[in-house]
């Protein structure tokens, strides 16, 4: 019997499979129940080239102010924009979205849609 968590993993490994014959860098999202992570992983997934979650001490004292946790869409938004200026430092500015299996909505559609709105390309 196929769980939840193997079965997000083979639909992530599909995904991952053209990302890879596409040889550009992906923007790999991953979530648990707390919290969301974001990074910019390079064509040979050997480094991550940009990272930006709701672990951080900045985006946490920002959610504070907001009076929200790191498990809300307003924080996959902040994610968001932080890794698109993370990544245009890094001189990125396009990359393959990688949603490792999870439905493209709620929290992973909105770091998504907060990535494309500060600048980056995918």
């Amino acid at each position: 019997m196929i769980n939840k968590k193997e079965s997000r993993l083979r639909r992530a490994g599909a995904t991952r499979a053209r990302i890879k014959l596409q040889k550009v860098n992906r923007l790999s999202v991953h979530r648990t129940n707390l919290h969301i992570y974001a990074n910019i992983i390079a064509p040979e997934g050997d480094r991550v080239l940009a990272s930006a979650s709701t672990v951080e001490a900045e985006v946490r004292a920002q959610l504070a102010a907001e009076g929200t946790n790191g498990s809300c869409v307003a924080a996959a938004k902040i994610v968001g924009a932080r890794l698109a200026e993370k990544a245009k430092a890094a001189g990125i500015e396009t990359c393959a979205f990688d949603r490792s299996g999870y439905r493209y909505h709620g929290r992973v559609a909105a770091l998504a849609e907060a990535a494309r709105e500060a600048g980056l390309k995918f």
